[in-house]
């Protein structure tokens, strides 16, 4: 048989890359190119991180390496745990009880996927430190001076692993809540008929099916906490982002920066590899097509009241204390921020939103349509490779692309390499490759809701693929296009490191205004812009407050 001749013989002529390059046709060719295009910061990073250093290395080591390892693991710790048993308990109380105001805790606990993590960390200072509200009415009420109390610190590793939690939690519980809805009744029926309890019924049976969504919800919460700068900087905490833009800009480094950048890429791909690992050759699926409403048990006064205090308590953590100071902050009026400076800052991430969000979803668009046209092997696993920069901290994006840049000076000359270099190119160039899934995902599943008649019936007809792209994919794919573009521009909006190491001299963004300020110790300056970023970040929680609930089989109809 074809297949196992071609599987037992490594180098047999079907596997070659000349082969595969042959058997590629032109879309799927450019959808090669642009997946490697992507994946060439990665590929640099891990390429330099081969150059030696001395014995910088080995002074890193003694000294500053084992705080980046501790600080990061503890952070992972702290942020695993939280968002497992916060996300978990909250899809579950939402989903399989009914009680009054379920429907609007239901969009509620979305709402602190809107608050960037760096944002909250500067409202919880302001709130929690010895200027702060809290702790000026407790020297009202009690009478204390400095020194006759003790106050957490939240400026400490367990502060940031908090404030993380509280803004990634809804990654699990999104996850979740879609997992629980698409679960079937004669499972959970099963379940109880055979002497499980209502809570032995979710550890038994809702929660291992639900298994692959958790770990996957804790992943991307894992992966938002080795990305993260803006918090942990403002912080102090060490940790492999904050090494990395030390080492590249005070220590001046390229070589240590990406030696740094590799070891968190392989923290990286331990938590992409893990779920795989730990569930080995165990499956979790439904072994019935049946479906009907979920069993939702009215609860009490008294179970109303504990499923919103659930619910309601990292909501208001999460979003509502944090949005509440920072209106309060601006309301103060002591902002020395100009409208002229503010209008610049909005028109500058406007611009960069826009012009990102047009060329991660054109580019996303162009690779999805030459995968399914040609489907190539090669392609596809070019793709898989340029997909690990969602999961790829920006500040490392942002070292792999001067790695790119400095490549370019000593091969095509300097005039190619300032086209990278701090300009906007270089950071559209970084957007391309951190948000490029962002994209994606509501791409492809819009591409597999087209069927491959339409697709046939216009090629049958003369139409090249690009023209069956143009006449008849954009038509149909337009929802999903509109989604996804609005994905990109929110987290474009949001998004710190990369922008603030390749953007050119004096160009801001509101984030970069808001740690700038806020570094400075100038909150009051920094709350407006941070204020705005959450405003617009609301965009996309209404949008998935809107579809989720029609994840389940057979919804709606």
């Amino acid at each position: 048989m074809a297949m196992a001749t071609d599987a037992k013989s490594p180098g047999s002529p079907s596997l070659s890359p000349r082969r595969l390059l042959s058997r590629i046709g032109p879309t799927g060719f450019l959808a090669f190119l642009l997946a490697i295009l992507i994946a060439v910061p990665i590929l640099a990073v891990f390429a330099q991180s081969f150059t030696s250093t001395g014995d910088l290395w080995s002074h890193m080591a003694r000294t500053v390496l084992p705080d980046y390892i501790a600080n990061t693991l503890i952070l992972l710790g702290i942020v695993g745990s939280a968002t497992l048993v916060t996300g978990t308990a909250c899809a579950w109380t939402v989903t399989m009880h009914d009680f009054r105001g379920r429907t609007l805790l239901q969009w509620l606990l979305l709402l602190p996927l809107a608050m960037p993590a760096y944002v909250m960390a500067y409202t919880y200072t302001d709130f929690l430190q010895f200027a702060g509200p809290v702790q000026s009415w407790l020297r009202a009420t009690f009478g204390w001076r400095r020194g006759d109390y003790w106050f957490p610190e939240i400026r400490s590793a367990w502060g940031a692993g908090l404030v993380l939690a509280s803004v990634l939690y809804p990654y699990v519980y999104v996850l979740a809540r879609a997992a629980f809805l698409e679960q079937s009744v004669c499972v959970l029926e099963a379940g109880r008929t055979l002497g499980c309890s209502a809570f032995g019924a979710f550890r038994r049976v809702a929660l291992p099916l639900a298994r692959p969504a958790l770990v996957a919800g804790v992943g991307y919460a894992l992966m938002e906490t080795l990305a993260d700068f803006g918090a942990v900087s403002y912080f102090g905490i060490d940790t492999f982002t904050v090494g990395i833009y030390r080492t590249w800009f005070a220590v001046h480094s390229p070589t240590m920066a990406a030696q740094l950048a590799a070891v968190l890429l392989l923290f990286v791909l331990a938590l992409v590899g893990l779920e795989r690992l730990s569930r080995g050759r165990m499956r979790f699926h439904q072994t019935t097509s049946r479906y009907r409403a979920l069993p939702a048990p009215r609860l009490s006064r008294r179970g109303t009241a504990a499923a919103w205090a659930v619910c309601l308590t990292p909501v208001f953590f999460g979003f509502l204390l944090p949005g509440a100071v920072l209106i309060r902050m601006v309301l103060r009026g002591e902002t020395e921020l100009t409208m002229a400076r503010f209008t610049d800052l909005v028109a500058n991430t406007v611009i960069l939103g826009a012009s990102g969000a047009a060329l991660v979803v054109g580019t996303a668009l162009l690779v999805i349509h030459g995968v399914r046209h040609d489907r190539s092997r090669l392609a596809l696993g070019a793709v898989r490779l340029a997909s690990l920069g969602y999961a790829t901290p920006g500040t490392v994006i942002a070292v792999g692309i001067l790695l790119a840049v400095g490549l370019l000076h000593d091969w095509a000359g300097w005039s190619v390499g300032t086209l990278l270099g701090s300009t906007i190119v270089g950071i559209l160039y970084g957007y391309l490759i951190r948000f490029f899934v962002v994209a994606y995902g509501p791409l492809e599943s819009g591409f597999a809701k087209i069927g491959p008649n339409l697709e046939g019936a216009a090629r049958s007809l003369g139409h090249s693929p690009f023209q069956v792209l143009r006449r008849v994919h954009l038509p149909l794919l337009r929802p999903s296009l509109l989604s996804a573009a609005m994905l990109v521009f929110v987290d474009i909006c949001k998004e710190l490191p990369a922008t603030m190491i390749l953007r050119p001299f004096n160009f801001d963004t509101l984030a970069i205004e808001a740690f700038r300020m806020a570094s400075t110790e100038r909150l009051d300056d920094a709350a407006l812009p941070a204020l705005v970023i959450v405003l617009v970040g609301l965009a996309p929680v209404i949008y998935l407050s809107r579809t989720i609930a029609a994840s389940r089989p057979g919804h709606g109809g």
